[in-house]
Parts: C-alpha cells; structure tokens; sequence
C-alpha cells in the first residue's frame, strides 16, 4: 500500500517496525455511537473531584470506557462491558454501577477500522496512527489496543480531600505498577482539539489483563508481535452532568 504522509512522517521516530507499514484497514460499519460522559476535564482540573453522578448513568449499554471515582479514589476501567476500580493495589474490584463519579467516559464500542501494530511500537506513537485510520485529527475517536505488551507500565492514585490537590499534586503521590510481559486489553479516546476541555487531552487509555489481576491507568507501553489497534470515531459527546461552578 502507499503510505500517507502522516505514517511517513514517522519514520524518523526510532521503533522497531515504522508506522509506514501498517497494513490496509478495513471499514466495518458507520460512525454512529456517542459517547455518554459524566462531568469534564476541565471539572478536575481547577481542581474538583467531587462526585456528578452514578458510574451507571454513562456506562448503562456501553462497552468500553474509562474514568476516576468520588474523590479522584481509583482508576475506572471497563472492558466488555464490565467495570472495575483499579485502586492503588492495583487489584481490579469490579463495581456495581452505583458507585459516584467525577468523570467517566464511555461508548457503546463497534470498531469501525483495525489490523495489528507493528512490534516496538510505543503508545505515545499510536496517535498518528490512530488520526490515520480516522482519516482526522479532529473530534473524539474510542481506541482499543489489546495484545502483548513487552513493557506496560499504570497507575492509580489515592482518595483526595478538600481543599483539593492539584492534579499535578495527584499524579506526584501516584503508585506505580509494571505488567511488562502481560497480555493486556487498553481502551479509551484519542482527543483531538476541537474538544479541549471535554476529556483529557490526547490518547487517554486506561488497561485491564485477561485474567482481571492487573490494570489502570496507562502511563507507558510498547507492544508485542501480537497486538491489534481498533478505532471508531465517535458521533457525538452527551455530557450528563456537568459542575454549576
């Protein structure tokens, strides 16, 4: 295939296999789903982390998502359709739905495009890959990476209290955890910045192993000879609670 110029430009990025040969991407269906999201980036930020609503009032009927609990306490995960707390054991707890949210981010996932990465890729390079396959830098794209991972490093951080930390502060006290070696599925959405403000700047991913043993949010990865990127472009955000503030 003949490589666009966004995948060329990466060839100057040291990985393994460059970007420029990533395989020809099928279309499988039409971008149609929205994203149903509690709160905003923005909302943690000044900082707040003061709940808006029930984890189940975004993710009732979606897939995949990703976000934080009540009082910044754990890493929100979810995979299938299934969620989980990664607290600062880094042991995922599955939830009930009912628990309350600052933030969260999920959709209704139907892959629109995918194929695999090459070998030694970094998560901080699948972004113009990602933009590649949406065939946009623009708007919201829900991003799946599920594989092997020769080096993964999450994190989760501790339950927060007024008057509020910044986030900078937050992520200062972070608990570290490496999964290098696992097998691993990581969601979320690479913003573009027509929504700045909305959800967190760039690729956002947060992972959970197979064996739900291991997860959080993703700090760092290089994929295996065996992952596999999946995109789908999100129609719409529907922010359902947002801060009066």
């Amino acid at each position: 295939m003949t490589s666009s110029p966004v995948l060329k430009s990466l060839i100057a990025i040291p990985i393994a296999i460059s970007l420029s040969v990533l395989p020809q991407f099928t279309a499988n269906a039409a971008d149609n789903s929205a994203i149903q999201q509690i709160g905003t980036y923005d909302y943690l930020v000044q900082p707040d982390f003061t709940a808006l609503g029930q984890m189940q009032d975004a993710t009732a009927g979606n897939t995949i998502g990703l976000g934080t609990f009540n009082n910044l306490d754990g890493e929100f995960v979810m995979v299938g359709g299934v969620g989980y707390r990664i607290p600062t054991t880094g042991i995922p707890e599955p939830i009930t739905g009912k628990e309350l949210t600052p933030f969260v981010q999920a959709i209704k996932f139907k892959p629109t495009k995918s194929g695999p990465i090459p070998p030694g890729t970094q998560c901080s390079q699948l972004i113009p890959a990602i933009n590649e396959l949406a065939q946009t830098d623009a708007g919201i794209v829900a991003v799946r990476v599920r594989g092997t991972f020769t080096q993964l490093t999450t994190r989760s951080v501790p339950a927060q209290s007024q008057p509020w930390p910044s986030l900078a502060q937050v992520v200062g006290n972070q608990t570290e955890f490496n999964l290098e070696g696992s097998k691993a599925v990581l969601v979320g959405f690479r913003q573009g910045n027509d929504y700045l403000g909305v959800g967190q700047p760039g690729l956002h991913l947060h992972g959970l192993t197979p064996t739900k043993k291991a997860g959080g949010h993703v700090l760092s990865c290089v994929v295996g000879n065996d992952a596999q990127l999946s995109i789908q472009r999100a129609s719409s955000v529907n922010i359902l609670n947002t801060s009066s503030k």
